[in-house]
């Protein structure tokens, strides 16, 4: 049981949360800007990475789930780095809800001088560190018994 839950949390870590990583990261390149014509700004493939961070954000919640079902299998929820580890995806999922996904679609209705997606940029790349610091707890387990 262990072995599956394992399996299924790092399978939709790596395909829920680096698809909407990826899609939050890439959006801001192809998303309008305010009189530009430059050929890569495509409406069509901003919309499509809009979408794609949303659903996969939404399919991502799965993997806290499975890894509280696992880390509570497994007698770990009172080590440090299991309760760093959820912190920290609970900020990357806020970060996600409240900022970064509602910014996007508020960047395709009116798009600005770029001033908009500067800072998605920035915070797509925290949302990506926040991530990247998860998967190094989940690995070097500071504190495990």
């Amino acid at each position: 049981m262990q072995k599956a839950l394992l399996s299924l949390h790092v399978l939709a870590g790596i395909i829920f949360v680096g698809g909407s990583a990826v899609a939050a990261s890439l959006f801001p390149r192809y998303a309008p800007v305010a009189g530009s014509a430059a050929p890569e700004r495509n409406i069509a493939v901003a919309k499509a990475f809009h979408r794609i961070t949303g659903v996969y954000a939404v399919l991502a919640l799965s993997v806290p789930v499975v890894g509280i079902l696992l880390a509570d299998l497994q007698g770990r929820m009172g080590e440090i780095w299991v309760t760093l580890a959820m912190a920290l995806t609970f900020l990357a999922g806020g970060l996600l809800a409240v900022f970064i996904h509602p910014d996007q679609r508020k960047a395709l209705d009116q798009p600005d001088d770029g001033r908009l997606l500067r800072r998605l940029s920035m915070l797509a790349g925290i949302y990506n560190l926040l991530w990247a610091v998860v998967v190094v707890l989940m690995i070097v387990r500071p504190g495990a018994h």
